[in-house]
């Protein structure tokens, strides 16, 4: 789900256009505007009012304690205090936030109680947003379950494929590109040149049965394969190949296939069951290919520990902090049966995860889950809210790290 880069994004490629109306015009909002250089992605509220109400979301903690603990497993490994400072945040600041946290969750506060403990012991911080105030777009990605075969058979001929040996990486997992003969770095090539030349014959991992769920997969970063004798293997994400993600849902609306307000992945879905022979040409057009390998448990984030439904969100990790402690004030489909329904969402994540296309201050991916009605909650995920990260106050914070 590193992804998506699980790492990894299904929203953007479902999600179009978001426009506000002025009084005269309506305009459109970049959500994926790069950060100003000098500027943080985070500002800490210093007025008391302008904190949310976090009570609501303190009378539903399920889950939340073990999203926690995988982010506190992540911040003790040695390797995690490389991509710290994060902004203005340091090491000590994630990871003592988190056990305090914790601590306070073991205590059995809740509701009202939690909400007065957390307003005197933590800063809030905000994300910026994509106009400076503090405007994010929240979509949703999800683990897909698709049928498949670890071998080529008639019904299975579209694959999915491991890490090739000649894909250079940074020591922090940034793609370098291709590693030639002579030790020589080039760029990696595109999904195109991948698929049309052959290059990765031998490196299959599995085989799906539709060239569209191929393709999902390496959107969402991971997948649970349900094979012939009906168990279910895990696979998720090893790497990419270094191009930026292009939307295929953008290409489907500009070319007049479907509507900007019809656009949505069962949409593309039913699309491309009706039209198989141009999936290929259309998800060409994303340069972005990923990689996978297998796992042997739940889905991963691109810390490497397990991400859990609506505890877990994807953002651009190289301005927000790794393994923190979010809290997400959005609207979000929740499932009712067999339906869903939008409802006014507050609650407590885990920044857990990455995405092809979760770039800037102004984006945020959350995990729905697994499976077809996952599929269909993140489909319908697409909304402006606000990203908050909490952190104990410097007066709590020991000097030890410093």
């Amino acid at each position: 789900m590193k992804r998506r880069i699980l790492v990894l994004v299904l929203l953007p490629i479902v999600a179009v256009v978001s426009c506000c109306r002025t009084q005269t015009k309506q305009v459109k909002k970049r959500y994926d505007r790069p950060l100003p250089p000098g500027r943080f992605a985070l500002r800490k509220i210093t007025d008391p009012l302008e904190i949310p109400d976090f009570t609501q979301a303190c009378l539903n903690l399920a889950d939340l304690r073990k999203a926690i603990d995988h982010s506190l497993s992540y911040l003790h490994k040695p390797s995690s205090r490389q991509f710290y400072p994060s902004g203005q945040i340091s090491h000590a600041q994630a990871l003592e936030s988190l056990d305090a946290f914790a601590e306070m969750l073991d205590s059995g506060l809740s509701g009202s109680q939690l909400n007065l403990a957390i307003r005197e012991k933590f800063d809030v911080y905000i994300s910026i947003g994509c106009d400076d105030m503090g405007t994010v777009l929240f979509t949703g990605y999800y683990t897909p379950i698709f049928d498949g075969s670890m071998e080529r058979t008639d019904r299975f001929g579209y694959p999915l494929y491991e890490q090739p040996d000649d894909l250079a990486k940074a020591s922090n997992g940034d793609i370098l590109g291709r590693r030639g003969p002579d030790g020589q770095i080039s760029q990696y090539p595109s999904r195109d040149v991948i698929e049309k030349s052959g290059m990765l014959e031998g490196k299959e991992l599995l085989w799906l049965g539709d060239p569209f769920e191929a393709y999902i997969a390496h959107v969402q970063g991971s997948a649970k394969i349900r094979l012939p004798d009906g168990s279910l293997t895990t696979v998720g994400y090893a790497a990419n190949n270094g191009h930026e993600y292009q939307s295929v849902a953008h290409a489907l609306v500009r070319d007049g296939k479907i509507s900007g307000e019809q656009i949505s992945l069962s949409a593309m879905i039913n699309y491309f069951k009706r039209f198989k022979d141009q999936v290929q040409m259309y998800v060409r057009r994303n340069p972005r290919f990923v990689f996978f390998r297998k796992e042997g448990g739940p889905p991963l984030g691109c810390l490497n520990e397990p991400v859990t439904t609506l505890r877990s969100i994807a953002t651009d990790k190289s301005i927000f902090p790794r393994a923190s402690l979010a809290f997400i004030s959005t609207t979000l489909p929740q499932a009712m049966g067999d339906v869903s329904v939008k409802q006014v969402y507050t609650g407590f994540a885990l920044d857990q995860d990455a995405g092809g296309a979760i770039r800037a201050p102004g984006r945020c991916d959350v995990y729905m889950g697994q499976g077809e009605m996952a599929g269909k909650l993140a489909g319908q995920t697409y909304q402006e809210g606000r990203l908050y990260y909490l952190f104990l106050k410097s007066t709590a914070i020991s000097v030890d790290e410093f």
